[in-house]
């Protein structure tokens, strides 16, 4: 056994033992594991062990120097907003070392300077503001959302809040190609829901003119001119939730913004406060984005070991890195492939300690209680808040419109935490048998997990909303409604959106509907098909966002053995067998990496519908001369898979002859995999990776790993292992106006904790062929 893997498993044991011993308060209540206040006038702090959201460890996270994101906030000074823009920090000013400091200047224009913008009528946040794209409509309409969450016993509804947001149709955006590349001297800034936001980032008169508009470009504070498009929208409120002492209201903000002739800043703000901002493309133009997933530290691995020098925690190093590419060239969508936080910390609450150490025979039929259902509803609402108004991460999403998925990785679907030598294993909802999906506690987790998946990262309350997608009967255009899930209550939940006039993009949700025989249901894919169907005949690119990826290695050995009644391991850890029980999962006694297993596209109960699938997308892409793009995550590394057309030349059918050129072959679909935490099977995959599959030899279609990583990111040749790179990773995505391919620059950690990235460029080529052909 590797230390490593030792190490983390004795550390996921020992604050499972912890949190096993439940106590109560006072009140004869349970004291939570993970419990969060409001922030009284934006000040106040987290009650958790570590930021960011993180579950309590051993190993909080101090947070000794400010992490290097430039600040994206204006207050009422335009002056003071350039200063912001430039980057430098308040520790700088009050060292004196350019121009006038704090220290020196009088006490009034000091409190000026540093005074945030207070919000009339008062509110008191919990999170938020959020921001969330929907789709452009065929008029040229951008439409989104943003979200603010508010503890009602601080915060004042006479009136209801009202977001304001302004943008002038004349401005136009100017790219700032070179940014500071330390991050020495940046600061997060400040931001009206985060416990550890700073104060506005120093005088106007430190700021030369050449520096004004460093970050925004031509996008100074004017006022408001006669140029200027101003909209007040009144919140809708769209749930509240009981707890923590008290109600919490969720208020929905729609925002549309008639697109124009030019990329423009929108400004917003919430009742009179902190100015915050995103970008708008051109009417004509197609969209930056930048996608992601697994954006998380799973239960026995140390986020600080992630954490670089002068960073508040290991989740900042790489939303840094995104942030700093946002400056240079503002990213108008983030795009959340699922995992966009975990949730593992669910099974350390005390209510549900009873049903978690319970023999699976007892577990299935345990009853769900009011206090256990309690339970499930405060946690996901205070890791939510906590995690999505803390550090990097809520400052992308406040200033880049988020378009998320539901995948397993999202984690509210995850109960158990277990680590086996090497490997990650987890427990997950929706892959174990239907015996364990239906039984009370399990059921009430994923439906409650689903429920505030599309609260929290869709802005979207079934019950407020409907359950109808058809034209103009649901806020959000994009929906596509499937069947109903079996285990979560809802119908599944995907998005086909707008990503300018070139480029769309499918979220299929492969989580509502999942059974362990089934990904999607049949009505699922052909509300999806016939969507697609329906796109503009002038749209070249449709990238498809699968959770987990559909081009990648198999392991199919691995999956028989561990499936196997025969494995002597397996067997020693059902029967308890110290040293052994690990080996399998604490619900069913199914082989834990099995279960982890099935849950791929590759698995063998899932292959015979990925071929299908596959088939299904092929034949659009021929039909409409569209250029189909896979794009996923889960996998915990990054990689390039491919399929493409079968050649065989006439000396039999294992003599091959030259590919078929990418651009006019309509079977030729990547699949970039871009995923965040780094995983100990990474050896074992890549060693895969050239191994030659049929599977849809039958169907004319060869598939492969592209060797994307033929140089470490410090620049030394990679002799091994040229498929997979186990790094902390993003990816930026981008279509090229001259060519019209479309370009995933993957984006790999340098180092580990760094913040800084390398890229990995791979493109989709337009499609050159006659649609039917």
């Amino acid at each position: 056994m590797d230390t490593v893997g030792w190490n983390a498993q004795r550390r996921a044991r020992k604050e499972a033992r912890r949190f096993s011993e439940t106590q109560r308060g006072l009140d004869g209540k349970y004291l939570p594991v993970e419990d969060i206040d409001p922030l009284p006038d934006g000040n106040g702090r987290a009650q958790v062990d570590s930021s960011f959201g993180t579950p309590p460890s051993s190993s909080p996270t101090p947070g000794t120097l400010r992490p290097p994101v430039p600040p994206k906030y204006f207050s009422d000074n335009p002056a003071q907003n350039a200063y912001a823009s430039a980057g430098h920090s308040i520790e700088r000013l009050a060292s004196g070392s350019s121009g006038v400091s704090l220290a020196q200047m009088p006490a009034v224009e000091r409190s000026r300077i540093q005074r945030l913008a207070r919000m009339e009528p008062h509110l008191q946040f919990m999170v938020g503001p959020l921001l969330r794209y929907d789709t452009v409509d065929e008029n040229g309409l951008w439409r989104g959302a943003a979200l603010i969450v508010t503890a009602d016993s601080g915060s004042s509804y006479e009136p209801f809040p009202v977001l304001t947001y302004q943008w002038d149709p004349e401005e136009i955006a100017q790219q700032n190609p070179h940014t500071q590349g330390s991050h020495s001297g940046y600061d997060l800034g400040p931001h009206p829901a985060d416990p550890h936001a700073t104060a506005m980032a120093g005088p106007a008169a430190e700021v030369p003119d050449a520096n004004a508009a460093q970050y925004f470009g031509d996008y100074k504070e004017k006022g408001n001119t006669r140029d200027d498009q101003t909209q007040h929208v009144t919140g809708q409120e769209i749930y509240v939730y009981s707890g923590n002492g008290g109600t919490f209201t969720f208020w929905r903000f729609p925002i549309q913004i008639q697109l124009g002739v030019n990329e423009i800043c929108i400004k917003y703000r919430v009742n009179g406060g902190m100015k915050l901002s995103f970008f708008v493309p051109a009417h004509h133009q197609n969209m930056r984005w930048a996608a992601h997933s697994c954006n998380g530290f799973s239960a026995g691995v140390n986020p600080d070991d992630f954490r670089g020098p002068g960073f508040k925690s290991g989740y900042d190093p790489m939303w840094i890195d995104l942030l700093r590419k946002h400056v240079e060239r503002p990213f108008h969508v983030l795009v959340g492939g699922g995992d966009q936080l975990y949730c593992d910390s669910l099974t350390r609450e005390p209510e549900i300690q009873e049903w978690i150490l319970a023999k699976p025979s007892t577990k299935k039929k345990f009853p769900l209680t009011g206090e256990i259902a309690s339970c499930i509803d405060r946690f996901f609402f205070n890791h939510y808040c906590s995690s999505f108004r803390m550090g990097a991460f809520a400052r992308a999403n406040s200033s880049i419109p988020m378009l998320n998925m539901c995948d397993r990785w999202v984690r509210e679907l995850y109960v158990a935490v277990q680590l086996v030598d090497q490997f990650l294993i987890v427990t997950c909802f929706l892959t174990d048998p239907e015996e364990l999906q239906q039984s009370p506690v399990f059921k009430h987790i994923g439906m409650r997990g689903y429920f505030y998946y599309l609260l929290f990262q869709c802005f979207i309350n079934p019950l407020h909303d409907n359950l109808d997608d058809r034209t103009g009967k649901h806020m959000f255009k994009s929906l596509i409604l499937g069947a109903q899930g079996p285990y979560v209550g809802l119908p599944s939940h995907s998005f086909l959106s707008y990503l300018g006039p070139d480029v769309h993009i499918l979220m299929l949700d492969c989580r509502a509907e999942r059974k362990r025989s089934q990904v999607c249901s049949e009505f699922e894919y052909q509300k999806a098909f016939e969507r697609i169907r329906y796109l503009p005949t002038d749209v070249k690119h449709l990238v498809v966002q699968l959770g987990i990826p559909i081009a990648y290695p198999r392991m199919v050995f691995l999956e028989s053995a561990l499936d196997s009644k025969l494995n002597p391991l397996i067997a020693l850890g059902r029967s308890g067998t110290a040293g052994f029980s690990s080996l399998v999962n604490k619900f069913n006694a199914d082989a834990e990496l099995l279960d982890d297993l099935n849950d791929h596209w590759t698995a063998k109960c899932h292959k015979k519908e990925r071929n299908w699938f596959i088939q299904q997308m092929q034949g659009i892409a021929r039909m409409k001369s569209l250029r189909i793009s896979f794009l996923s995550g889960d996998v915990h590394c990054a990689a390039v898979g491919v399929l493409k057309t079968l050649v065989r030349s006439n000396g039999g059918k294992n003599n091959r002859t030259i590919d078929a050129p990418p651009e006019t072959d309509y079977r030729y679909m990547i699949n970039v995999v871009t995923s965040m935490p780094p995983n100990g099977v990474i050896a074992m995959v890549s060693t895969l990776a050239t191994k030659t599959h049929r599977t849809l030899h039958h169907a004319e279609t060869d598939e492969a790993m592209l060797p994307v990583f033929t140089k470490e990111p410090n620049g030394n040749n990679r002799l091994q292992n040229k498929y997979i790179m186990g790094r902390r990773n993003w990816c930026a995505v981008s279509c090229d106006p001259e060519t019209q391919e479309l370009e995933f620059d993957i984006r790999v950690e340098m180092e580990k904790g760094s913040g800084v990235s390398f890229g990995y460029p791979v493109r989709s080529p337009p499609p050159k062929w006659f649609p039917g052909t």
